[in-house]
């Protein structure tokens, strides 16, 4: 855990995955972050695969923070959120906007708590759209975002990436976000500030980054970067496996058609123009298709890496789990206070020198910090016994 964020308080009333990311990561850097979850807790506390310390989801993206547990839908516990905000710099949330203003958890309602608030909710799809009410999830935001779909391009059928990719886009871009605004309050910005985070765009525009390509210019122009939507481009089979190779200077494809002794291709008139190379990139790509299966892919990789060209193995997701790279940087170290069953966990990836650090805390149990935390809202000892009590408040 960095203090780069030290001083600041961060409510997260967020779940699964898009809110817990983001507040973890904010958390990672110093930030008093302080998950407010239902009575049942975050669903993920009991997704499969489970162990000690609850879902390997909950314990990927719920360190460093404390945990507050509160029965939303009672006046009281909406009270005790209210005082909560009163004392926050940010309050995050991953809902749907109706949702959130049911619960007192607006931009207009936590404004008027705290004047000074960030608030910033990541949501479906922006608000002054059509689809603004429109639910949700990340398969849902990858077929309308154009990614499902980018498999046709290359022949093939629609198709999810198998991973929470809207979620945890929305989530960096929240995170970004939230940061701009603490430095704009930092700077002397005064009033509340409202991040509006819409997973739609979010991952249109990491989509289309590439791939808005000619309609840039012209309403007919053409979408699409066509070395990435090429069919030819992907993993190549070798001897005994599969491997990645991208020539992609002037340089490097010389170097690899010599080392396949193919220099005549690199003789042709085109080749030495890179927009004529770019063209003949099918052609490039069944090269290099036809050459690899001659050669073992640890060969391929001493070969290629002493003439400085980009490659790698193709990885298994439990290939990352002996990784040696990964192995040597510490990266599935867990610290001291986590529970016996966890045996790896995940870092904070960005690196920075010159400021200390401590170790994470593991992911707490549901209400943990109940007590304390309601305590420096203002809430004597009596009040928040008669809380927990009356199943406002759940502690651990």
């Amino acid at each position: 855990m960095l203090p780069l964020l030290e001083g600041i308080r961060v409510i997260e009333v967020g779940a699964v995955v898009l809110g817990p990311y983001a507040g973890q990561i904010l958390a990672d850097l110093g930030a008093e972050v302080i998950k407010v979850e239902p009575l049942e807790g975050d669903i993920a506390r009991n997704a499969h695969p489970s162990g000690t310390g609850g879902g390997a989801l909950f314990v990927n993206n719920n360190r460093n923070k404390r945990m507050l547990a509160l029965d939303l839908k009672a006046p009281e516990g909406r009270a005790a959120l209210a005082r909560l905000i009163g004392t926050a710099d940010v309050l995050f949330h991953n809902m749907r906007v109706d949702a959130a203003e049911r619960l007192g958890l607006g931009f207009d309602a936590v404004a008027a708590i705290n004047p000074r608030i960030v608030h910033c909710a990541a949501i479906g799809f922006g608000q002054r759209g059509p689809y603004r009410d429109r639910p949700a999830f990340d398969d849902i935001i990858q077929a309308a975002s154009g990614i499902a779909g980018l498999a046709t391009a290359t022949g093939g059928d629609p198709r999810f990436v198998p991973t929470i990719l809207a979620d945890k886009v929305a989530a960096l871009h929240a995170v970004y976000g939230i940061l701009a605004a603490l430095v704009a309050r930092a700077n002397g910005r005064e009033g509340p500030i409202q991040v509006e985070v819409p997973m739609f765009e979010a991952l249109a525009a990491f989509l289309l980054n590439e791939h808005l390509a000619g309609a840039t210019f012209a309403d007919d122009g053409a979408v699409g970067y066509p070395r990435l939507l090429s069919p030819d481009r992907r993993p190549f089979q070798t001897a005994d496996g599969w491997i990645a190779v991208l020539p992609y200077t002037d340089r490097q494809w010389r170097v690899f058609l010599a080392e396949i002794g193919r220099e005549d291709i690199a003789a042709q008139a085109w080749f030495a123009d890179p927009r004529q190379r770019q063209a003949h990139i099918g052609e490039l790509y069944a090269l290099v298709a036809a050459a690899l299966p001659a050669r073992t892919t640890a060969a391929w990789i001493e070969a290629l890496e002493a003439r400085d060209v980009p490659c790698s193995k193709v990885s298994g997701i439990d290939d990352l789990l002996s990784d040696p790279h990964l192995a040597e940087t510490g990266f599935f170290d867990v610290p001291p206070d986590y529970p016996a069953g966890v045996v790896r966990t995940l870092p904070q990836p960005v690196r920075y020198d010159g400021i200390a650090t401590s170790p994470d805390t593991a992911p707490r149990a549901l209400g943990a910090d109940s007590r304390a935390v309601l305590g420096e809202c203002g809430y004597d000892t009596g009040e928040i016994e008669r809380l927990i009590a009356s199943g406002i408040v759940q502690s651990n």
